[in-house]
């Protein structure tokens, strides 16, 4: 089932190309939560989507696909008016999806490292460690970021380090140990994670989806980690800030 459902996912994607409705089939009318808060609810919303964006002879590039239970995300790629990189993540009854949430920001890079936001490996391994990978990143995350015990980064990382694809990083431990420590004039935190939601996992790659704020504003963090070894071997990331209320065309929330 879970093949069958990425397969529904890539043409639901797929269809932002088109602009055809037709493939909001996957989508429950009836019961679909957005979590996107600038877009309606329901098929309809989603249909009104792909006809706005249509007009724009978007280009959509599915990066990569996993599941996890009932959820299928994805890592993508878009080119509307502008070149944005984004996760994708659904949430299954039967054949069917009823609940959405996403992580768009526009594309940058390559960093100083070299790579961009999406290069790197695509293809799922280790599905019998995928629980302790979870495990590792919900680890990371709640430990490193969350606590910011910076004495503890080293020991999620192997000796040769990690391949770093935020366009703000590069391929070091060292560097990242300096941007989760930055602070503004004021002395906050320039990247300030306050709480992890969820993590969602196939074999080596997990997904972590959080909130917080980069300098001072309300921001969403997806950040992708493979594994290797029981170690986090290579990231990618998405930020995007949050809209105030006022400005919510629906009313479940980012999360």
């Amino acid at each position: 089932m879970s093949d069958d459902r990425k397969k529904l996912i890539c043409a639901l994607l797929k269809g932002i190309e088109t602009g055809d409705e037709a493939a909001t089939v996957v989508v429950n009318p009836d019961k679909y939560i957005q979590h996107n808060p600038q877009t309606q609810e329901g098929g309809e919303g989603l249909a009104a989507l792909f006809q706005r964006l249509s007009i724009t002879s978007p280009k959509v590039n599915i990066v990569r696909i996993f599941s996890d239970g009932d959820f299928v995300f994805g890592h993508t790629e878009y080119d509307f008016s502008s070149r944005r990189i984004g996760f994708e993540v659904f949430r299954f009854e039967g054949d069917q999806t009823v609940e959405h949430w996403d992580n768009i920001q526009p594309r940058l890079g390559p960093n100083k490292s070299g790579h961009s936001m999406v290069d790197g490996p695509t293809q799922v391994s280790d599905l019998e460690c995928t629980e302790t990978n979870r495990q590792l990143v919900r680890g990371f995350v709640e430990e490193v970021v969350l606590n910011h015990d910076l004495e503890r980064l080293e020991a999620y990382f192997g000796p040769e380090g990690f391949i770093e694809h935020s366009p703000e990083g590069e391929d070091s431990v060292k560097e990242l140990r300096v941007r989760l420590s930055a602070t503004t004039a004021q002395g906050d935190l320039i990247v300030d994670y306050k709480r992890l939601h969820l993590v969602l996992a196939e074999g080596n790659f997990i997904l972590a989806m959080s909130e917080g704020f980069k300098n001072d504003i309300h921001s969403s963090f997806y950040d992708l980690f493979r594994i290797s070894d029981l170690k986090l071997v290579e990231h990618w990331d998405t930020t995007e800030a949050i809209p105030l209320q006022s400005q919510w065309k629906n009313d479940n929330g980012k999360f």
